[in-house]
């Protein structure tokens, strides 16, 4: 393969038969206590996928709301099989789910898209990553645990810090208020695109798109 140009390469290394090509899933608590929390922020972008792409995530499967469907990744194109994914197990063992859906469908952990809250980027940043250490994120790091690999491609999305003086586990789960909240309305349609533009292998691709980007 080495005189195939790099796009082909890459294509090939993607394409995968069978009724699952990509997972992406979602990180947050279950219940309506953390419905709309600042660590849900996983749980609305795989909504909006929902919305979009007419993929209902309301099956009980690996420990998880689940739904399987096509999204499409441009014109002419035959589209991604996906399996959307929120696990309900609390975030601090989301691997659990992740895993048992992957070792199901057979998928390796490079088409395995987790998106989650980061406290590190204010709210309006996203942040693409072919892979990475778990950074403090207790969701990430289950995943990394169970998966056994930092391999996975991953979308963060910023919740802003809680500054000094805030525990941070009090931080996490509020809601957004006020600038914040509005923002974040906005920010949601941007991360399913970041993740629409993943689904096509092309990671250094969305990274450039959507990393240097900030949603007013």
């Amino acid at each position: 393969m080495t005189g195939m140009p790099k796009r082909r390469q890459e294509m090939l290394f993607w394409k995968k038969p069978g009724p699952v090509d990509f997972i992406v899933a979602g990180l947050g608590n279950p219940g309506l206590r953390y419905s709309g929390t600042r660590h849900n922020i996983g749980f609305r972008v795989i909504d909006e996928l929902s919305r979009r792409h007419g993929i209902p995530v309301d099956r009980n499967r690996f420990q998880a709301l689940a739904g399987t469907g096509v999204i499409g990744t441009g014109p002419g194109e035959r589209g991604v099989n996906v399996l959307l994914l929120k696990p309900q197990t609390y975030m601090n063992l989301s691997g659990r789910s992740i895993q048992a859906a992957a070792s199901f469908y057979k998928i390796p952990i490079g088409r395995i898209i987790v998106v989650f809250d980061d406290v590190c980027l204010p709210v309006g940043k996203l942040r693409v990553r072919k892979k990475g250490s778990d950074g403090g994120h207790n969701g990430i790091k289950s995943v990394i645990e169970m998966c056994g690999s930092e391999d996975f491609p991953r979308l963060k999305v910023g919740v802003g810090s809680p500054g000094e003086g805030r525990d941070l586990v009090d931080w996490v789960t509020s809601v957004f208020e006020g600038a914040d909240r509005e923002r974040i309305e906005r920010v949601i349609p941007v991360a399913a695109d970041a993740v629409e533009h993943m689904l096509t292998g092309d990671f250094d691709g969305a990274a450039g798109k959507f990393n240097g980007r900030f949603v007013e």
